[in-house]
């Protein structure tokens, strides 16, 4: 039988041809684009939970174990909606929430408000529900107990498959960087998927107890510090190492030998 050996020298980032380096380029910039962004959102949601500017334990606690001296309504006007309503208006609501939400007050003057301040953006097409109805909206002035099962099980599935893919990429187009230990390498490209699962283990642990919110904080962190440093790497040796025209050899060879 027939065996050709895997030598090829160019096999590497620094060597690899223009179309591909092409193709990695663009995926490294729109990927770094795309977390980035999302660094932004969690910082626009999340990171407005306790009312304050910036990422806290106390954001990640009343996201998803709740604020449960109060409700997700109450917690949401003085966090990430506080900018979205007049002061008038968002008082006169708490107020409502804290008098027991009735529904005559509703009839008489909250309806109105929901109209004028809310709908635009939770509409029947909204996934809080639509805040023209009094049972949405009285369902949300209830004990504030964080992200309900039904949103942990959708943000869960969705941040797994996406971000996995996003890991996939960025580690296969790292593992052909060159100067790298294979075992520095190896740990390189697990580590994200084990933070990963670590960060989407937190919120359920944080859902339970308030005490694992830390977790989360690690999680999202080290995955990013990771992810960060081979995406450094990668675009480096792509398009500066590459400058001294110098063949590095197969990335893969060592590897690939019995």
């Amino acid at each position: 039988m027939n065996t050709t050996h895997f030598d090829q020298a160019w096999f590497n980032l620094p060597n690899l041809p223009t179309p591909v380096k092409a193709l990695f380029v663009g995926y490294l910039l729109a990927i770094g684009l795309g977390l980035c962004m999302a660094g932004l959102q969690i910082m626009q949601t999340h990171g407005k939970a306790d009312g304050k500017a910036g990422l806290s334990l106390n954001d990640i606690i009343y996201s998803y174990y709740g604020n449960r001296s109060g409700s997700k309504l109450e917690s949401k006007l003085n966090g990430s909606m506080k900018t979205m309503s007049t002061p008038e208006s968002r008082m006169q609501i708490i107020q409502w929430v804290r008098n027991g939400s009735s529904r005559t007050e509703w009839d008489q003057q909250l309806n109105k408000i929901f109209q004028q301040e809310c709908t635009h953006c939770h509409g029947p097409e909204s996934a809080m529900g639509d805040f023209s109805r009094f049972d949405n909206v009285k369902r949300l002035a209830e004990t504030n107990e964080g992200a309900s099962i039904q949103a942990l099980i959708r943000s869960s599935h969705i941040h797994l498959f996406g971000i996995s893919f996003i890991f996939f990429f960025l580690g296969f187009i790292f593992s052909f960087a060159v100067g790298v230990p294979g075992w520095l390498k190896i740990s390189a490209i697990l580590t994200p998927f084990c933070f990963l699962i670590a960060d989407i283990l937190s919120w359920w642990l944080t859902k339970w107890s308030p005490g694992f919110a830390w977790l989360t904080l690690i999680g999202g962190i080290g995955y990013s510090i990771v992810a960060g440093i081979m995406w450094i790497i990668c675009m480096y040796q792509m398009l500066i190492l590459s400058r001294n025209k110098k063949l590095y050899g197969n990335a893969w060879q060592a590897d690939l030998e019995p």
